[in-house]
């Protein structure tokens, strides 16, 4: 539920970005922008860089939710 949580509220203040990227300096697909989102995450946990005021793992779940989401979306399977 906190995941869930998380996600409707960063949705709501990025706009809908992950999965409909705006794509003002990017071109990148927005799979290939989740990606890059989920090297990050993985990349700060890894070398012990996770800010203070965020939980870099409950980030990186989130991504991975979406990046989910996108896959069954993209082949029409049933929703999550």
């Amino acid at each position: 539920e906190y995941i869930t949580h998380l996600l409707v509220s960063k949705n709501h203040a990025y706009g809908d970005s992950a999965l409909d990227p705006v794509r003002i300096f990017s071109t990148a697909s927005a799979v290939e922008q989740l990606m890059v989102r989920i090297d990050d995450k993985i990349s700060r946990i890894m070398r012990g860089q996770e800010y203070p005021d965020e939980d870099t793992v409950l980030d990186l779940i989130g991504y991975l939710v979406l990046y989910r989401v996108y896959l069954r979306r993209q082949s029409n399977d049933e929703p999550l």
